[in-house]
């Protein structure tokens, strides 16, 4: 029985309790609101954390993946009338083959190098956004019809908190199941070494082409159902600052951690919304717990969490 217990398994228990019976303690639509947001932001951050945590390749731009899904899907059902899942579909593939195109070039570049031509890639995306007005409404954004299967449609928080909570321990076993494959002791070996890892017959660029567009394809997918939950897009989802948040989400939760990843979306996600009490402080408080919480936690939350877990049971 031990051998077959492995501790994503019960990370994977542990979060499928916790979306089962958080619906209990979520009193209105508004947490319900800041849970799917929560969902959502997770989502990406696994994909992204395999890039950054595992492959230790940064990503400054993309919040432009998450926001051509997005758009892709809203422009195809708004105003072509496709089905929201066919366009769902097409949009990621569109990504995916974009982020393909685009990471040849990329993935070549190392460290701060990469860390700006992403940061291009996410300007650049951010820019034409702005710049077409004609199909995704310019700065003043575009509505986007609601999400639909053969007719039926999601109505309610509720509904929505269960599609987006299915679709994040979807993902979450996917990422789990690709890090302990093959091409996640690749990924590893990547990011101990490069030269080390070419070596050993790690063919390097594939693999760092291969992390780039999966965690593009998450971030995709996510920006689709935002679309579709929130009802109306803006180029915003595109710009600088989403991306920061993103990767902070990632290092706070805790790099080359699955579940990290989903705390640091969770934490950064509902921070702001408890820290309003502060009013005219909730930016510095929120800095505070930023700063306190990566100097102390070097690591990030759950390994660092983990790491204190297993000291005591020792």
């Amino acid at each position: 029985m031990n051998a077959l217990w492995k501790p994503e398994t019960g990370g994977l228990l542990v979060l499928a309790i916790v979306i089962a019976t958080l619906p209990i303690f979520l009193p209105n639509s508004f947490y319900f609101d800041v849970v799917i947001l929560v969902g959502i932001n997770a989502i990406v951050c696994v994909g992204l954390n395999l890039l950054i945590g595992y492959a230790g390749q940064i990503s400054l731009g993309h919040a432009g993946f998450f926001a051509l899904g997005a758009y892709f899907s809203g422009i195809l059902v708004t105003n072509h009338d496709w089905p929201p899942v066919g366009a769902m579909l097409t949009g990621a593939v569109f990504v995916g083959v974009l982020s393909y195109i685009l990471a040849r070039p990329i993935m070549k570049l190392r460290g701060h190098y990469l860390a700006m031509g992403t940061l291009g890639m996410g300007i650049v995306i951010s820019i034409v956004l702005n710049q077409e007005g004609d199909l995704t409404g310019g700065p003043d954004g575009m509505p986007v019809n609601g999400f639909s299967v053969f007719g039926w449609e999601p109505s309610g928080e509720l509904t929505w908190y269960w599609m987006v909570g299915g679709l994040l321990m979807i993902t979450v076993w996917l990422a789990l199941n690709l890090i302990n494959s093959p091409v996640g002791r690749a990924l590893r070996a990547v990011h101990g070494s490069e030269v080390a890892a070419s070596v050993a017959g790690v063919d390097v660029a594939r693999y760092k082409v291969l992390v780039f567009v999966v965690s593009a394809v998450f971030a995709s997918i996510a920006g689709s159902l935002f679309a579709h939950y929130s009802g109306f897009l803006t180029p915003s989802e595109a710009d600088f600052f989403h991306s920061i948040e993103l990767v902070t989400m990632v290092v706070l939760g805790g790099m080359a951690s699955i579940f990290g990843a989903v705390v640091g979306a969770a934490v950064l996600t509902t921070l702001p919304q408890l820290l309003t009490v502060f009013h005219d402080y909730e930016m510095l408080v929120f800095g505070a717990v930023m700063m306190v919480t990566m100097i102390f936690m070097r690591r990030g939350l759950v390994p660092t969490l983990l790491s204190a877990f297993q000291r005591w049971r020792k």
